[in-house]
């Protein structure tokens, strides 16, 4: 096991440990903050002018929880580039009223703690001073959600949430919105686990997280209707309060921005409306279709997608950074496969992750699917089955507390002889045990976009990007699925003008979507990323056509794709 993710393994089991680990990264965190009270100053009169023009318009920063490592920081970026430009940027932040939020994990504050004191016990006392402090040099409004919200509004909030059955929870709307969907993804994030089934203490924290999303709709609806706004940005427009605010923002009839930190060096995915966990399986394929191609963007591609497999131009990474290719010598796991039988791969990812409602999903849940697919196989002897479970089981930055290895060995105390679990600590490469496969089948997995570049056939089960290009063969239901596993093996790779298809979406996923921002350079900590700005003048329009795509889609609408076939592929 690595170095780090045996630091997470320890965190993981102590509370107290993973406390002042947190603290620890908190403070390292701050030396990677802009100093914007610095910025401003070495702008000379530049940054007054700016604010006496800005009446264009109208934005929300919706940052919300203040302690999150990267929202502040671009949010600060954002706005002054916005502002630059005419916009009437303005923030919204938690001012600790909330008695849920995405900032609060168990590996920090026990269930019991959270239950009876909220995150006030913990997270709240750092989360509003240190945005407050970064933003007040900007002399920008600063949206509070304790100003925002009436007694009575307080009062109700509470009342829904604990009078509520807790059959209808999960699934309660309030005034048209989806509270209970988002309120159950912050509690299934909060517990690290894809249920809540079996948690002793699973309704009373679902019920904090119920009323903090009505209090953050109600605050939300007012601050749009008070000051105007006719755009919201949002980091990831999920879980509490993030997704309720953009929830609110639609129905509102506010344009919704969402993004987050992308894969690769100094790149962000920028999505409209809502979570890009749906806009890009939703997005037309017409939208990459017409890349013009060549040999010279083929080769950019791959020699990315090579780098992949060691990360070596990416800031994401949970893989083995120097994996063992050779599978025998990688896993004892493996010791038993044999080469000459078929091999399909699965490839699991993190089960608490993004659980949102995805109307594509053939299975309720992906641990579901894999004890299913388990079972099949088990009547197919003549095909083995390699799993290979994800690394940020143990590497991401909330290990999860519920492994796949665990729960199969749970369903199936012995595993069928043609069964192979390789660990999530395991050194060995996914890419070459994928290379191994005949087909490889997948969940919510992002490699699919990797593995179909390479010509290796990908059946989809659940909500992976990949999905509706036209690539893969992806399931609707449990018997579709179970009707494509029954065409298996294969026996052959994807045709050449399917793997050029692959690419050229790859391309799009990877170079345009993936937008690059030069104002912002690697750490290689938490944040991932500092501010590369000397004066608000580095922040014009033409010095980042990154920034400049991403400003003109807040401002105006246009997609967020960085035409990096015009512009270059900027590879990092």
């Amino acid at each position: 096991m690595a170095l780090k993710d045996l630091v997470k393994e320890i965190t993981r089991r102590s509370p107290a440990a993973n406390r002042l680990y947190h603290d620890l990264r908190r403070r390292q965190a701050r030396r990677f903050e802009p100093d914007w009270a610095r910025i401003v100053a070495d702008s000379g009169e530049r940054w007054d002018q700016v604010l006496a023009g800005a009446a264009g318009t109208r934005v929300l920063l919706a940052t919300s929880t203040g302690g999150h490592p990267s929202a502040p920081l671009m949010d600060t970026l954002l706005a002054g580039a916005l502002t630059v430009r005419g916009a009437r940027a303005s923030f919204l932040l938690c001012d600790g009223v909330l008695p849920a939020c995405q900032m609060v994990e168990i590996g920090l504050q026990g269930p019991r703690s959270f239950t009876r004191g909220g995150p006030q016990r913990y997270m709240c006392s750092d989360c509003f001073p240190r945005a407050a402090a970064l933003y007040a040099p900007l002399g920008l409004p600063i949206h509070r959600y304790g100003e925002l919200l009436l007694l009575e509004e307080r009062r109700s909030a509470a009342a829904i949430a604990a009078e509520t059955g807790a059959d209808r929870l999960a699934t309660l709307v309030v005034d048209g919105l989806p509270v209970g969907e988002h309120a159950r993804a912050g509690a299934i994030r909060y517990f690290a686990r894809s249920t809540l089934a079996g948690e002793a203490l699973a309704e009373p924290v679902l019920r904090r997280f119920v009323e903090a999303a009505v209090l953050t709709a109600y605050a939300t609806r007012r601050l749009l209707e008070q000051e105007a706004i006719e755009v919201v940005v949002v980091n990831h427009a999920i879980y509490v309060p993030h997704g309720i605010v953009a929830e609110v923002a639609r129905r509102e009839g506010r344009r919704v921005v969402a993004w987050n930190v992308a894969y690769r060096k100094r790149s962000f995915v920028f999505s409209h409306d809502e979570t890009y966990h749906h806009t890009l399986m939703s997005e037309p394929v017409t939208a990459w279709e017409s890349i013009e191609w060549s040999g010279e963007r083929e080769a950019e591609i791959v020699e990315y997608l090579g780098s992949r497999r060691r990360g070596g131009r990416d800031w994401i990474v949970f893989h083995n950074t120097k994996p063992e290719e050779d599978l025998r010598r990688a896993t004892p796991e493996l010791a038993a496969i044999d080469p000459d039988r078929p091999i399909i791969g699965l490839l699991t990812n993190v089960a608490w992750d993004a659980q949102l409602h995805y109307r594509a999903n053939a299975f309720p849940d992906m641990l579901d699917w894999i004890v299913r697919t388990v079972r099949w196989f088990e009547g197919r002897p003549d095909l083995q089955l390699l799993i290979r479970v994800h690394p940020a089981e143990l590497s991401g930055d909330i290990p999860s507390r519920q492994r796949v290895v665990e729960e199969l060995r749970g369903a199936f105390p012995t595993l069928p002889p043609n069964v192979f679990v390789v660990p999530p600590d395991s050194p060995m490469s996914t890419y070459a045990a994928a290379e191994a496969c005949d087909a490889v089948v997948i969940f919510g997995t992002k490699t699919g976009v990797e593995l179909t570049s390479l010509g290796i056939p990908v059946i989809v089960a659940g909500e992976a990007w990949i999905r509706n290009k036209g690539l893969t063969t992806d399931a609707t239901s449990a018997d579709d699925y179970f009707a494509i596993l029954s065409r298996l093996p294969f026996g052959a790779r994807m045709l050449e003008p399917a793997v050029r298809r692959a690419r050229k979406y790859a391309y799009h996923f990877f170079f345009r979507r993936m937008i690059p921002i030069h104002q912002v350079e690697p750490t290689g900590a938490q944040p991932p990323f500092r501010l590369r700005v000397r004066t608000v003048d580095d922040l014009q329009p033409g010095r980042s056509a990154g920034l400049d795509v991403i400003c003109d889609g807040i401002l105006h609408g246009t997609p967020f794709v960085y035409l990096a076939e015009r512009l270059g592929a900027d590879t990092g």
